[in-house]
């Protein structure tokens, strides 16, 4: 098909009819959560060989092979989707993923794409005011500043952490970006730091052995008692603390770290403090819930996935910082193609970003937000923390199953419990509630133990639905004991 505005018109009808029916299937419940069928079996199915070598002429064909493949997907908008940390998206996505589809403005360079760069500027200072760093009132201010902080959006929280922690290098060594990294930097983060971190440790040059772990406690939460032990350590060893990392929250539980502890700590010894904040500084925007936040003041750098908690597609993550001038030290290379005298009409995002070319990520940010609005948001991200804490009292008042936490987010590990119920069983009755595709759910270790576990992103689940999978779950474990 050609690309032109006929097609478009066409494709555009099939598109959403097709996922009109996706999407009211999908929010009333209707059919499985997941279907999987084994991947050569559906790769022949889609025709995918087929279609690579004839091309799709009309619209018919793409309306086929679109049903197929939404048979065959996830359902997050299913209000029994309750795995994975992935935003349930609104319609605002939709129209940031369609524009860009066409669009496709690489807005790293201000010309190629103002409208999505101006968009990204306005979105990074609205969460910056959420963390109480942006030193000046209208966020639609996006010319650079003398103080305050600043940020860019980046393909995914594994990339804002490393670009975190690139900058901490950049403050603690600067020579590094022509000399290389030195061999006496260390990193102390959480032993259940999320895997980003270790491998932005090692991409930097440090080397995994410089992750020093910190002792957590036994619902596996930093404690900061045990990072002034570590520090003397470093020292007699002759080495250098680039950075301390706190969790908001672990991945795992959804508990925060004491960030408020940790960062006094920091600042007492100079040393550069980065918050994970991926899923849980979706907090800040939750007046109810904004305390589990306190300390964020304290922190050097921050990290907030938007496509976790934030109904925005995938990928789309911010790396703030308190101090725009760390950000803008962090990277020190020139591509005369690129960075050239020109006009300084708008803001370039290029030099403070691990991408070149880079997404119109605050346009997906943008829509998502402005398409409900900032009230809205906060009562979404409000009502799925209230709402796993509601099925952790559920959970309680049943006999056959236990928590080990109260849940501080919409994260929450729990138990089966049976004669036979080790950490084999548990596995096996995910796997199985899977398979069924009626549900979807995780599984994750929380102090050696396996747990089953809930990320509740839908807008829609409710206490009914978990009532109905705690049904479930009881019929699959009878039937892996017959």
């Amino acid at each position: 098909m050609k690309t032109n505005g006929e097609s478009l018109q066409q494709v555009t009808e099939v598109l959403g009819k097709a996922l009109k029916s996706f999407l009211e299937q999908s929010q009333e419940g209707k059919g499985k959560v997941l279907v999987q069928k084994e991947s050569n079996a559906l790769a022949a199915e889609l025709q995918l060989s087929h279609w690579l070598k004839q091309g799709l002429a009309s619209a018919g064909q793409v309306k086929d092979l679109l049903s197929i493949y939404t048979d065959n997907t996830q359902h997050l908008h299913h209000p029994h989707y309750m795995g994975h940390q992935c935003a349930v998206p609104n319609i605002g996505a939709f129209i940031a993923d369609t524009v860009n589809g066409i669009a496709n403005n690489p807005m790293a360079i201000y010309e190629m794409g103002p409208a999505a760069a101006v968009m990204e500027k306005v979105v990074i200072n609205w969460m910056l005011k959420k963390a109480g760093w942006l030193k000046f009132e209208s966020i639609e201010e996006t010319r650079n500043h003398k103080t305050g902080g600043g940020g860019v959006l980046t393909h995914g929280g594994s990339m804002a952490n490393l670009t975190a922690l690139s900058a901490a290098r950049a403050r603690i060594a600067p020579e590094a970006w022509t000399e290389g990294t030195p061999g006496n930097l260390v990193v102390l983060c959480p032993e259940v730091a999320h895997y980003s971190v270790s491998r932005a440790i090692s991409i930097l040059g440090l080397g995994s052995k410089a992750a020093i772990p910190i002792k957590v406690s036994d619902k596996e939460v930093m404690d900061p008692d045990y990072l002034a032990p570590a520090l003397r350590q470093v020292k007699e060893e002759g080495k250098r603390v680039m950075a301390v990392i706190a969790n908001a929250c672990a991945t795992a539980t959804g508990l925060y770290d004491p960030l408020e502890e940790t960062g006094l700590f920091c600042q007492e010894n100079k040393l550069w403090y980065h918050i994970d904040g991926a899923h849980g500084a979706a907090a800040l925007v939750s007046d109810q819930h904004r305390h589990l936040m306190k300390g964020v003041h304290l922190a050097d750098s921050m990290i907030w996935d938007a496509h976790k908690m934030l109904r925005t597609s995938a990928l789309c993550a911010a790396v703030l910082f308190k101090d725009h001038l760390n950000m803008l030290n962090t990277f020190r290379q020139k591509g005369s193609y690129l960075f050239f005298e020109k006009e300084d009409v708008g803001i370039d995002a290029i030099e403070n970003a691990i991408e070149c070319t880079k997404s119109s990520l605050g346009t997906k940010l943008f829509w998502s937000l402005a398409i409900e609005g900032e009230q809205a948001m906060a009562d979404y991200i409000g009502s799925r923390y209230d709402i796993t804490k509601s099925f952790y009292d559920l959970i309680r008042s049943t006999s056959d199953f236990e928590c080990p936490y109260e849940p501080e987010s919409n994260i929450l590990c729990f138990k089966y419990l049976a004669p036979d119920s080790n950490d084999s069983f548990q596995l096996a009755i995910r796997n199985e509630l899977v398979k069924r595709g009626d549900f979807y759910i995780t599984t994750t270790t929380m102090n050696g133990a396996r747990y089953l576990r809930v990320s509740v992103q839908n807008p829609d689940t409710s206490l009914e639905h978990f009532d109905k999978m705690l049904v479930s779950i009881r019929e699959v474990a009878m039937a892996l004991r017959e």
